[in-house]
């Protein structure tokens, strides 16, 4: 086996993690990094308005902390 490039590293940082997790932390970087754009984070994502909307509020009242429109990046 050869030298795992860092692709592959980070492909591995997610085995054995429950997709809802992976998929969780997705979506809040993506809205971390679109400055809380939830509409450029729905293209981005490849998902519906509605349904980031959907998972946003299942976030909150987890109580995730979740971007508001135009914030700055942490």
């Amino acid at each position: 086996m050869g030298d795992a490039g860092p692709e592959a590293t980070a492909v591995n940082d997610l085995v054995g993690l429950p997709v809802a997790q992976v998929e969780r932390d997705l979506i809040l970087a993506t809205l971390r990094e679109t400055r809380g754009n939830r509409t450029h984070a729905a293209h981005i994502l490849g998902v519906s308005i509605r349904t980031l909307r959907n998972k946003i509020a299942a976030y909150v009242a987890e109580g995730y902390y979740v971007p508001e429109p135009g914030s700055a990046v942490h």
